[in-house]
């Protein structure tokens, strides 16, 4: 619901209030209430759900319903970390986690790598999603995989036994901390060719890092993309972790976005 038609509704039931004779204050008059979304984040590169719980005790405090699963190998999962593992899976992971929950009318969110992720979800399953969001997010046209869509040459990463290893990772980082994740996540690619899928309402969220003007942000490939797909676009001035440095700033956005869609 747009936020005048809140405003509207509110007025309505404060004059109601008055002339029946109702002693409730106008300060004491509750507005109506803002909806409560069901959100399943889907983290990033070599992350985990544990990278997501302050943005889960921000929302869940508000009264949503949040779901933050970790990726197969990544996280607590570290354990089923192998070279076979692609964006299949990964997408499999949350597919199956929205079936096996029986989610509904869900507000998928997905950053950076996640962004992949949340494409070949919704490609799978749009008659489960109300909105999508993507979060500094890869923004993957139908048949390109991430390594497409960066155009990384040469890679950014160290490659070894089929594992990308990160330049951020740190091994002797206490627990929870990022680990390496299977290449054939980023070789891939993703199918985006559901008609249901590419009516879906998304926006999508750029982090613009301090010193960073809008302007080069918005060469990114992503953006770009999802400018063409007629999305809504935001920024938040932030690095490209804002759910670490700016949670509050980014848990409005997240509820705002689906309910401007409305």
């Amino acid at each position: 619901m747009k936020k005048s038609s809140l405003f509207v509704i509110a007025l309505m039931l404060l004059f109601q209030g008055s002339i029946s004779g109702d002693e409730t204050k106008p300060n004491e008059l509750h507005a109506v209430a803002a909806p409560h979304y069901t959100f399943v984040l889907v983290h990033g590169s070599s992350g985990g759900g544990w990278d997501w719980r302050t943005m889960d005790e921000i929302l869940t405090a508000d009264g949503h319903t949040v779901y933050r699963p970790t990726l197969t190998g990544l996280g607590e999962r570290v354990h089923l970390s192998n070279p076979d593992i692609n964006l299949s899976t990964h997408t499999a992971d949350i597919v199956n986690l929205i079936l096996f929950e029986d989610l509904k009318d869900v507000v998928i969110v997905g950053h950076s790598y996640g962004g992949a992720v949340i494409t070949g979800v919704m490609d799978r399953v749009p008659e489960r999603i109300r909105h999508a969001i993507f979060l500094d997010a890869l923004v993957p046209g139908d048949g390109m995989s991430v390594q497409d869509l960066r155009g990384d040459d040469p890679p950014w990463y160290r490659v070894e036994d089929g594992m990308m290893h990160f330049f951020w990772l740190d091994p002797e980082a206490p627990l929870p901390r990022d680990v390496p994740q299977s290449l054939k996540t980023y070789t891939e690619p993703v199918s985006f060719d559901n008609p249901a899928a590419l009516q879906l309402p998304a926006t999508f969220i750029a982090f613009v890092a301090p010193g960073q003007t809008i302007e080069q942000r918005s060469n990114d490939p992503s953006w770009k993309q999802a400018e063409e797909r007629g999305w809504a676009i935001q920024t938040l001035t932030s690095g490209h972790n804002a759910q670490r440095s700016h949670p509050k700033e980014l848990a409005a956005m997240l509820v705002a976005a689906p309910a401007e869609a409305d």
